[in-house]
């Protein structure tokens, strides 16, 4: 499996974190800990084989004076 850098998503743009996971289970706690870290979070399989991209959830914006 080699998964593209770059997956698109409802209209959002998420990176792959650069690992392949053998079980679905190694990829949902990489999941987990991204979601603890204000990521959006997207999960693909192929092959066998799970692939996690991510997406930084935006923060309000400060305001204009």
């Amino acid at each position: 499996m080699t998964p593209s850098l770059v997956r698109m998503r409802d209209g959002k743009k998420f990176m792959w974190d650069g690992r392949v996971y053998g079980t679905r289970e190694e990829a949902a706690n990489a999941e987990e800990i991204y979601r603890r870290d204000n990521f959006e979070v997207c999960v693909t399989e192929a092959e066998g084989q799970f692939a996690v991209y991510t997406r930084r959830l935006v923060a309000q914006a400060a305001a204009v004076q």
